[in-house]
């Protein structure tokens, strides 16, 4: 079995952004497929978010059905509680030999504060996404010499512009693929 990516995040919604970047990833470095895993909650972002885990997850769902370089996961929804990488990871390298973990640029920064970091390094590969325009300088520690770094598109959507606009009664064609408009409308989503 080829490499699998693992990219996990709130997707509040999934985005154009969240899937050109993972397609490029998935090219770039030759993975049978990345699998999308949204939170119940970030141990990072403890706050309230805008809509449920359910949601999130349905959305995310709907995104990539149909593409046979994505799948998705339900294991961090399902199991609830803050969610930790290093638990989905050992789930995963249940039913995948080779796992890359796939973080942003500036996560690399906050990866010594993970739970068990050097075990997520066990686990999985890990991938920083980085993009040419926004290269500042990160602390070289362990985390960062053991990273593969790779150049992904600069496509500058982000979630919180697209919660605004539904708030605002604006537009979000283009932002997030149809039928995640169709969930977030039908749902009532981000209207507060």
């Amino acid at each position: 079995m080829k490499k699998v990516g693992i990219l996990g995040g709130t997707f509040d919604p999934i985005h154009h952004g969240h899937l050109i970047t993972a397609q490029a990833l998935v090219e770039l470095r030759n993975l049978e497929k990345i699998i999308f895993i949204p939170c119940y909650v970030s141990p990072h972002k403890t706050s309230q978010y805008n809509s449920s885990a359910a949601d999130r997850l349905n959305m995310v769902r709907l995104a990539v059905e149909g593409n046979k370089y994505f799948d998705y996961s339900s294991l961090e929804v399902l199991r609830e509680g803050v969610s930790y990488t290093v638990d989905t990871l050992r789930d995963l390298k249940k039913s995948y030999n080779e796992l890359e973990l796939i973080i942003g640029y500036d996560n690399l920064e906050k990866f010594s504060t993970w739970k068990e970091p050097d075990e997520l390094l066990k686990l999985a590969k890990l991938v920083v996404m980085q993009r040419e325009t926004k290269k500042r300088e990160l602390p070289k520690d362990k985390y960062y010499y053991s990273a593969d770094f790779v150049e992904t598109p600069q496509i500058d959507i982000k979630a919180t512009l697209i919660r605004e606009r539904v708030r605002n009664n604006l537009p979000i064609d283009f932002l997030v693929p149809e039928k995640i408009k169709e969930y977030i409308l039908r749902n009532n989503l981000y209207k507060l």
